[in-house]
């Protein structure tokens, strides 16, 4: 007997699903989606007038069934996953579950690597070319990735980083032959099909995870060898949005040499926990100035607000490097207190 849910589209389920798990989870699967998914999503949500309990419950679990078969993969692959599956939910459930996910789900290539802790890691690679490392790396998670680049010879650290950034689409016979070299020392996996991999948003995530040398020497290297992807890099490393990781004498420091004006329209455009965090740390008197600029603006352009914003990130990332204020940043800064 088919479910009230089977029905509905992927979007409608998945709006479904953020309303069940009510705004506050939502927000944080939000951030991990692209700007024109948020927006398809957000539409549908406000286009879903009412859900009955049983097909809340069908979208719920079926939203369970595949997250345990992702699992499932990730363990030992579809064949496991199958088994296990049959053993859970039945033979034809196990089918139809690893159906809907062998149409849109790739299981990542060197998923066995990413178990791998990552000074053990670094032993069967570090000796491996460039491209080789910016390969695997590219598939690691940002912590193991930062803790890899980190670790490497500092001549090598930027070339790897580029290469990184660069990359774009990836044979699926170069990364077998890869995983082949790794395979008498960790594991096997293979993917069928070509992988989008590497990129700019990448090597951001992993440099952001890094320590602030690293980081530093990297970037000074490619400032010289590619100076548009430096910028570029660099645009993406701190946004506006991640003044939250500042605490709040550093954001009284950066907001000395921020104009009222250049503050109204950045904040214009920004959620409220953010103009929560700067209004704290503002005068009383300031703070109202402020919220009444942003009221008499009226509509304003986006392009606006991001210019703005990133002129207050570019303030932040002067005065980190002249060491006025400290990031919060997973690679291993140490903090003297």
């Amino acid at each position: 007997m088919a479910s009230e849910g089977s029905n509905l589209s992927g979007l409608q389920k998945a709006a479904i699903l953020l309303i069940t798990l009510g705004p506050e989870t939502s927000s944080t699967v939000f951030k991990h989606l692209k700007e024109e998914e948020i927006e398809d999503l957000t539409l549908e949500i406000a286009n879903t007038r009412s859900i009955s309990p049983q097909i809340k419950e069908d979208v719920i679990n079926e939203f369970y069934e595949i997250c345990l078969a992702q699992q499932y993969i990730a363990e030992g692959g579809i064949g496991y996953a199958k088994e296990l599956l049959e053993k859970a939910l039945g033979a034809d459930k196990a089918l139809d579950v690893i159906g809907k996910l062998t149409a849109s789900l790739q299981v990542k290539p060197f998923e066995f690597v990413r178990k791998t802790d990552a000074s053990q890691l670094l032993s069967f690679i570090q000796d491996e070319h460039p491209q080789t490392i910016a390969l695997i790396l590219s598939y690691l998670s940002s912590n193991q990735a930062a803790l890899i680049l980190s670790a490497l010879p500092s001549d090598s650290q930027a070339d790897v980083a580029r290469r990184i950034a660069t990359m774009d689409r990836t044979s699926p016979d170069v990364i077998q032959e890869v995983e082949r070299v790794l395979e008498s020392k960790l594991a096997n996996l293979v993917n069928q099909d070509y992988t989008q991999i590497g990129g700019v948003d990448q090597v951001v995530e992993i440099l952001n995870s890094t320590d602030r040398g690293t980081e530093k020497h990297i970037m000074e290297i490619l400032g010289i060898e590619d100076p548009e992807l430096a910028d570029e890099i660099k645009k993406k490393m701190f946004v506006f949005e991640d003044i939250m990781q500042l605490d709040d004498k550093a954001v009284q420091r950066v907001l000395r040499d921020v104009e009222n004006s250049e503050l109204s329209l950045a904040l214009k455009g920004s959620n409220e926990e953010v103009q929560g965090k700067i209004f704290k740390n503002l005068s009383q008197r300031l703070a109202d100035m402020i919220k009444e600029d942003m009221e008499f603006m009226g509509p304003v352009r986006m392009k606006d607000v991001e210019d703005a914003q990133q002129k207050i990130v570019n303030e932040i990332r002067k005065l980190e490097d002249a060491g006025e204020i400290v990031i919060s940043r997973g690679g291993g800064d140490d903090i003297i207190v």
